[in-house]
């Protein structure tokens, strides 16, 4: 057995084993807060036509009451039916919470499958946590350790089935032999979806995590049965099949010690990350001359990004998805608005004249100086006025990250603003979870929709 392969079984060994107790306070702290903003991605994602519709059309078909949509009105539907619908919703506002040290949203592959999951079989608040940690654990070091393909291949197909049938299998407490069965199995169900759709705004992307919500239950069911892969399926696929570099090391590295949910990163910018350390600069100068907000005085803007930044030059977006990853569109757009939330990704957004002009004034270059991370994602930004004066601004490491965390004041205010409308209740029920470990998980989110 091959190094990576003995690591894949020590980390899931260790997984099945690991209690909640032996979950460290800051580790408990963020997967609680993970879970808040990911339903609050979630929500703030049901109003859109696209996920409307999805989710519409599964509560139109439910036979059972077994799991919660997480929209208007919390229709409840069957546990598959929940974690497709909640998984098309999950990443679509590119809200939700993301891990920063290499391409992936562990929380958005692991909560739709679990929370359905954990709805459907009564399991308490402290299993679900217990899970979710775990999952999001697994999924984080198994994308650092095969992440040399993305690109071309995008995170959402590659981790997704992964961490769905991580968490649930933890949730559903499989024993360590049954657990490995699960999630090997659940490697080879894992998607090739091409990174350059998100910039194509092609939608089908955003319907990855939902796709793997529902291969992670099978993986889990399968197993049960006996039928699943061998330590060698991940590697076989990441590496054998996709090309990935294998670095081994990084399934089991500080294991125990070192928990990947406290290297995740928030999002106040309701787009890709990649993004985020330019709308940084350019906030920067617009605090310090507020007088340019809305680009009328603007006649370019020049923006040094670093090589992930660089593939964002999508110039003509054509749908949400590819204004969230267009670099000029963001700078565009948070010009135009004064800010890059939600509304400056909206599909009026795409069509506004002001940030449309904008757009086709973003002259994109290499940053001269990209080291290694926290500081692999930095940015220069320079306005250039008509009168030819030049106001520049840059960001080694955009806010929301290890590094550089927001206060938990700010992630919980954007939770609350985000769900406000659909589910007054979640802000007071995350404050709460970790004090009610015993509580039944479908009473947590029924409250969240009181109030």
């Amino acid at each position: 057995m091959v190094l990576a392969e003995r690591n894949v079984v020590a980390l899931l060994e260790w997984a099945a084993a690991c209690s909640w107790e032996e979950v460290p306070h800051a580790a408990r702290e963020r997967i609680a807060l993970v879970i808040g903003d990911d339903i609050a991605a979630m929500l703030a994602a049901s109003g859109e036509p696209e996920v409307r519709a999805v989710q519409e059309g599964l509560a139109r078909r439910a036979r059972a009451a077994e799991a919660t949509l997480l929209a208007r009105g919390a229709p409840r539907v069957e546990m598959h039916d929940a974690a497709i619908g909640n998984g098309v919703a999950a990443s679509w506002a590119e809200m939700d919470e993301g891990y920063r040290k290499v391409p992936c949203h562990a929380g958005v592959y692991c909560l739709p499958a679990l929370f359905a999951v954990a709805e459907k079989d009564g399991l308490t608040v402290r299993e679900v946590l217990r899970a979710a940690v775990l999952g999001y654990e697994i999924t984080a070091r198994f994308a650092r350790a095969w992440h040399s393909i993305i690109p071309p291949l995008h995170p959402h197909g590659l981790f997704n089935s992964v961490g769905g049938a991580a968490a649930v299998g933890l949730a559903r407490g499989l024993d360590a032999g049954t657990f490995a069965l699960a999630v090997t199995g659940a490697a080879t169900m894992v998607s090739p979806g091409p990174y350059n759709h998100a910039i194509k705004g092609a939608l089908v992307r955003n319907a990855w995590p939902a796709l793997g919500a529902v291969a992670g239950i099978l993986a889990v069911d399968l197993a049960a049965a006996g039928i699943g892969g061998v330590p060698s399926s991940p590697l076989d696929v990441f590496e054998g099949c996709f090309g990935a570099r294998t670095d081994a090391a990084q399934l089991t590295e500080g294991l125990g010690r070192d928990w990947a949910v406290c290297d995740g990163y928030h999002k106040l910018y309701a787009c890709c990350q990649y993004s985020h350390s330019a709308l940084d600069a350019l906030g920067e100068i617009l605090a310090r001359r507020p007088e340019l907000k809305g680009g009328e005085r603007v006649a370019a803007v020049e923006v040094e990004t670093h090589p992930r930044g660089m593939t964002l030059d999508n110039y003509e977006p054509r749908t949400t998805l590819a204004a969230k990853f267009s670099l000029p569109h963001a700078l565009a757009a948070a010009l135009v608005y004064g800010h890059a939330g939600v509304e400056a990704f909206s599909a009026a957004s795409l069509a506004e004249p002001r940030v449309a002009g904008l757009r086709r004034r973003v002259r994109m270059a290499p940053h001269p100086d990209v080291r290694p991370w926290p500081l692999d994602r930095p940015a220069r930004v320079t306005l250039v006025l008509e009168d030819g004066e030049r106001i520049s601004a840059s960001c080694e490491s955009a806010r929301g990250g290890p590094d550089r965390p927001f206060a938990e004041e700010e992630v919980r205010a954007k939770i609350r603003s985000l769900s406000a409308p659909l589910a007054p209740g979640l802000a007071a029920a995350l404050a709460r979870l970790g004090a009610e470990p015993d509580r039944k998980w479908p009473q947590w989110i029924a409250s969240v929709f009181e109030g």
